[in-house]
């Protein structure tokens, strides 16, 4: 696909090019929605903070069934595969995801400066699978993509963590509503976690309604604090 055509695709999928981060790694803009898919102070960054390290890493589980309400560009997913095999964790990872991010558009990210070859074959692997069916990404890894609206998608129970990664409360008031909130705390486990990088007001009490016990935590560079809310 030469240039022009990327750009062109781009735009009808309501994005732009991968733009830098400030820590060196991409992000994409959505036209859609008017924001970008990660903070612009670092996309990886923020990842590993928001995601890795204030939630899959609070959790004392072995075998950790993870639920990601916007799995965009992939990024929390691979940098969970690169934190399972360090830890040798088995993850069944599902994510929802209503706009699809092509295959022509992730492989301009940079990511593989960030990853090693093993871990960027997976990252290019989790966009290649097949939507609505679970694929073995690797011995210790299952994913499922599905292409569905959070607001009509009924659950199943059984999640340890969810990664609330949506566009903001601004963009898709929808998707954080407490009516979503009370479905996501009625669908996983006792001691289950919920991590998301928006502290706002409306996101914490639509979490504490919602039966959650919420903690607001330091957030990443650009970021004053997040919130990782737990199931009691």
């Amino acid at each position: 696909m030469s240039y022009i055509n990327v750009v062109e695709f781009c735009k009808l999928q309501h994005m732009n090019l991968p733009i830098n981060t400030n820590d060196g790694s991409h992000t994409i803009y959505s036209e859609l929605f008017n924001e970008h898919y990660h903070s612009t102070f670092g996309a990886l960054s923020e990842s590993m903070h928001v995601f890795i390290e204030a939630g899959l890493n609070h959790c004392s589980l072995n075998h950790i069934n993870i639920f990601e309400v916007g799995f965009g560009t992939g990024l929390n997913a691979v940098l969970t595969y690169a934190e399972s095999k360090k830890q040798k964790l088995n993850i069944n990872y599902t994510a929802i995801e209503l706009y699809p991010v092509d295959i022509q558009i992730i492989e301009k990210l940079n990511y593989q400066q960030f990853l090693s070859q093993q871990q960027y074959k997976k990252f290019i692997l989790m966009h290649s699978t097949v939507w609505n069916t679970e694929v073995d990404i690797d011995s210790n890894f299952t994913l499922t993509k599905i292409k569905s609206d959070l607001t009509n998608f009924n659950m199943p129970s059984s999640y340890d963590i969810i990664y609330f990664d949506a566009f903001s409360p601004n963009k898709q008031p929808e998707i954080w509503s407490l009516d979503i909130f009370k479905r996501i705390y009625a669908s996983i486990n006792q001691f289950g976690i919920l991590t998301t990088y928006s502290s706002k007001g409306l996101v914490k009490n639509n979490l504490r309604n919602a039966g959650f016990k919420v903690t607001r935590l330091v957030g990443p560079k650009g970021k004053h604090h997040i919130i990782r809310a737990e199931k009691n």
